[in-house]
């Protein structure tokens, strides 16, 4: 009997954490002072919010920024001509085709002067390319192509003479070019590029060459078809000038090299090119390979603004050294990472909408006797999502001021800012890129199978966006800039030199961040002090100091017994961490200005709830940082856990108003089952129904 009646109560007790269970799944326990004592209880499925049209309308109005009406006519262009939408499924070279004439339009018939805007309101330029990338992936990497790298190079690294000569065609598109940098064996090692340029004084040219197949011009972009030019880096060579009459290598430097004729589109002699054939996505744009065999170009085709070649062929230059000359060549080259940072936050937003949208509209199970849920009503969905929603937001605010920060740096030429936004843009390209990525993939699978259906974009964001982590520069590596500026900002810091602004926080608190945490403070598990941004941003800059001040030791440690490059290689994941960590700091610095500069409250209240998300599951994710060196005490990670699940859950109530607000038309979504409204209707009926 006795063995019966434990059986029995073990039976019973089972059946009520069921229960409870089951019920957490509709709504996690919200957060009382006395979190402890707090019963869960079984809500109602969240519906829209009362006034939930009027804070998505505020919200968007906040976020739209001042070049939102670029966009629009953009998005009313491509609306009003089905015959340059991308469909779904396209063969290579008609992908290619299309989207040639997608950008031949865009300028042509919508006249927009993409050149122009970068030189006179990169942030116009930058909109543009989000709208153009919004309508085809590829549409926007071939925009960036065209005017970023082919056009940027001339105008940031030539002269007055090249911008009188190639702007207008550059810009309405007559002279479609390429950026011919990357060879076969090297990528982001630019300084040890192969490719040769050799100056010959008897005929005031250089000699263009590729001395062997490693240095194959590789990748690149509008090669294998429509470019006519190719801003080619390679390595200058002056004759007789080096020690002992030897051959002087001047390092890399940029050249305009014409690869086909201008009016017979024919490849030029001396060029050979071919096609580097299907790629896993962006199959709109066509990169080729080029092989140059002694092709002669003037002397005037040398990008001079940082080094120039007289014509007896004695070289000045401004800048003392190599590095010095190629530092400043690729800082003008900055821009490129900018955007890609940008417009990965706007494919991010494009698939999180998607997911969100199919999550509300999607009913699976329920109570017993009672209705299905929304699938968004599951706590595991709203782990998988609302995280990436918040996050959505943080990056918008961050880029946003990445581009203001370029386009105050162009303006001025300030050298501090310089320096600030090229790692400040390493950093945010690698980071969000890297975070898109993945975060798509996961998007997929929240949508089940019809998530699988490529109408449902998926596929073709995840293919096309790929890329992003590799080209502009691989995301291991600028994430070793962002950490070795942090290393030399580290120790300024220790001669009593000044930091740049971004990295302020070092100089004004290193000294308290590297102190042992307060017991006290250490076991706070209050709501009001784990959603005060105050504690938020402190832990986050308490993480990358921590970091910082250990992989400075390390690396003097290892330096001893294996040299620079061996102790840099042996911390090397530990570098790559610290970077990430003071990326998302400054993330979350911006985010929270952000939220405090809303002028509307609702909005402001919104944003506030979404902010603390993204910081709290930041914390969360890497709670054992914090919790080996007893910044947080057991109970107060335990409390920042329930709250995540808990504002998740909160985020939720207002997902459809967040989506909405990104103010997204249906023809950048596109696929079914993201739209607002009929989304199944318009899923049948692509399928024939």
């Amino acid at each position: 009997m006795a063995t019966g009646s434990a059986a029995g109560e073990e039976s019973s007790a089972a059946a009520r954490r069921l229960h409870r269970l089951s019920l957490h799944l509709l709504q996690p326990a919200p957060a009382p002072a006395d979190r402890h004592q707090q019963p869960l209880a079984l809500a109602a499925c969240a519906r829209r919010v009362e006034g939930g049209a009027d804070v998505a309308a505020a919200l968007a109005a906040y976020l739209r920024g001042r070049h939102r009406a670029a966009q629009m006519r953009l998005f009313d262009f491509f609306r009003a001509r089905p015959d340059l939408q991308t469909p779904v499924e396209l063969p290579t070279a008609a992908h290619r085709e299309l989207c040639y004439r997608q950008l031949r339009a865009l300028v042509r018939e919508a006249g927009v002067r993409p050149l122009t805007l970068m030189a006179t309101d990169p942030a116009e330029y930058f909109a543009v390319m989000e709208a153009a990338g919004g309508a085809d992936i590829s549409l926007g990497v071939k925009l960036g192509v065209q005017y970023s790298l082919w056009g940027g190079s001339v105008i940031n690294l030539g002269t007055k003479k090249h911008r009188d000569k190639y702007f207008d065609g550059i810009d309405n598109l007559d002279y479609p070019g390429c950026f011919a940098m990357t060879e076969l064996h090297h990528g982001s090692n630019v300084q040890a590029l192969q490719t040769t340029a050799t100056f010959d004084p008897v005929t005031d040219e250089f000699i263009i060459n590729t001395p062997n197949d490693g240095a194959i011009k590789w990748w690149i972009g509008n090669a294998a078809l429509h470019g006519k030019f190719a801003t080619v880096f390679a390595r200058l060579i002056l004759p007789l000038q080096g020690k002992g009459g030897e051959a002087a290598d001047m390092g890399i430097h940029a050249f305009i090299v014409p690869i086909r004729d201008l009016e017979t589109h024919a490849v030029l002699p001396g060029i050979e090119i071919n096609d580097c054939g299907h790629k896993i996505g962006l199959n709109g744009v066509d990169n080729g390979a080029l092989r140059f065999r002694s092709v002669r170009i003037p002397r005037d085709n040398l990008l001079n603004r940082f080094g120039d070649v007289s014509r007896d062929g004695k070289y000045t230059s401004s800048l003392p050294t190599i590095n010095k000359r190629f530092a400043a060549t690729l800082g003008e080259l900055v821009g490129g990472r900018v955007g890609i940072a940008y417009c990965s936050v706007g494919v991010l937003k494009v698939a999180v909408t998607i997911a969100v949208r199919y999550a509300l509209l999607r009913h699976q199970f329920g109570p017993p006797k009672q209705p299905e849920i929304s699938v968004l009503d599951y706590q595991s969905h709203q782990h998988k999502l609302m995280p990436m929603l918040a996050s959505s937001y943080a990056f918008h605010f961050a880029t946003v001021q990445l581009v203001d920060k370029y386009s105050e740096m162009k303006k001025t030429n300030d050298e501090d800012l310089i320096a600030d936004v090229h790692v400040l843009s390493s950093g945010l390209k690698a980071y969000i890129t890297s975070y898109t990525a993945k975060s798509i993939s996961v998007c997929r699978e929240a949508c089940g199978g019809h998530g699988y259906a490529a109408v449902n974009r998926f596929g073709a964001l995840r293919n096309d966006h790929d890329i992003f982590q590799t080209f502009e520069g691989d995301n291991t590596v600028l994430l070793q800039q962002v950490a070795g500026d942090l290393l030399k900002q580290y120790q300024e810091k220790f001669k009593g030199g000044t930091l740049s602004v971004t990295w302020n926080y070092l100089r004004d608190s290193m000294s308290t961040y590297l102190s042992q945490p307060n017991p006290v403070t250490a076991r706070w598990e209050g709501e009001d002090h784990l959603r005060d941004p105050n504690f938020q941003l402190d832990a986050f800059r308490y993480r990358t100091s921590r970091l910082l001040h250990s992989v400075a030791a390390r690396l003097q440690k290892h330096s001893k017994t294996l040299g620079g490059f061996g102790a840099w290689n042996r911390c090397l994941n530990h570098l790559l961490t610290l970077a990430e960590s003071h990326i998302e700091s400054v993330i979350l610095a911006k985010f929270i200005d952000s939220v405090k500069s809303c002028p509307d409250e609702k909005s402001r209240d919104v944003l506030k709830l979404v902010c603390d998300l993204y910081a709290l599951d930041r914390i969360w994710q890497d709670i054992g940082t914090y919790r080996n060196v007893d910044y947080v005490a057991p109970n107060k990670a335990k409390a920042i856990h329930k709250l995540t699940d808990y504002l998740s859950y909160q985020v939720r109530l207002v997902a459809r108003e967040l989506v909405d607000a990104f103010d997204l038309p249906d023809l950048i979504i596109r696929a079914p089952i993201g739209m607002q409204s009929e989304a199944y209707a318009q899923y049948t009926q692509y399928v024939g129904f």
